[in-house]
């Protein structure tokens, strides 16, 4: 369902994204870890449709996103790691705006975005102006709007950010149960647990490349980790000789 094939950005002299390859099949989670500034979020902005790239494509259900970008962003949601939400409407009218962007309304999105309202305790401030929302509430709104559409595909960056334990445990039941339903999800974190727990494969970038791609058990042989957990073979592949040298610090 996501198809990157040669994806290079480059500003100026700076090269964010290097030639990458990856795919990304239907009704996966798909895990996209990186320390800062590995490239991650520029990859996603740009799967998404928000950045264009230097070289190289993007396919979304098998439609290139610079050729068709209207029916390529049909098919997706996207979560992004700093969202800007219109705070002088109401969760509702919110709600309702997004699926219009898709050309959707009527009673059948009503009804959707009250259950997702409802699915994160949001349903008594359905009415209420988004300026009144805390961060994590306005995290749970910005999520509701990804999947009130019904996309094929959602990328996320960061979903757990502002999260109580409470909603943070259902965002991942809906994940679940999202790609169970055959849909898929790309998803960035820094939360190594919920990767290595969640996460059907998963690919590790550095400085703009991606080190490491598959699953848990792929992940361990190409590191060659034995029973390693993925914090693990995270730092042994993006840095563990600074992780030693603060210890050795510490430890003076």
């Amino acid at each position: 369902m996501i198809e990157l094939r040669g994806l290079t950005k480059r500003y100026g002299s700076f090269t964010a994204v290097n030639n990458i390859d990856l795919s990304v099949p239907r009704g996966e989670l798909f895990g996209f870890l990186g320390p800062n500034g590995a490239g991650k979020t520029t990859t996603l902005r740009m799967i998404a449709g928000i950045l264009r790239p230097t070289s190289g494509t993007v396919h979304i259900g098998g439609i290139d996103i610079a050729t068709e970008p209207t029916a390529a962003k049909s098919k997706l949601g996207f979560v992004p790691d700093r969202p800007f939400i219109y705070e002088k409407l109401t969760g509702a009218e919110f709600l309702r705006f997004v699926a219009g962007l898709y050309n959707q309304e009527g009673p059948e999105i009503e009804h959707r975005g009250r259950e997702l309202l409802a699915l994160f305790d949001l349903e008594e401030w359905r009415d209420e102006l988004v300026e009144s929302y805390s961060h994590g509430m306005r995290q749970k709104l910005i999520i509701s709007s990804a999947f009130v559409h019904r996309p094929e595909v959602i990328v996320v960056d960061e979903p757990m950010v502002g999260l109580d334990p409470k909603a943070a445990r259902i965002l991942k039941d809906l994940f679940r149960e999202y790609t169970r339903r055959d849909h898929t999800i790309m998803m960035s974190t820094h939360t190594l647990e919920v990767a290595e727990t969640m996460c059907d494969r998963i690919a590790i970038m550095q400085g703009g490349v991606i080190r490491a791609s598959g699953t848990m058990a792929e992940l361990r042989a190409n590191a060659e980790g034995g029973t390693m957990g993925l914090e693990d073979i995270f730092l042994r592949l993006t840095g563990e000789n600074a992780a030693r040298a603060l210890v050795d610090v510490l430890n003076a």
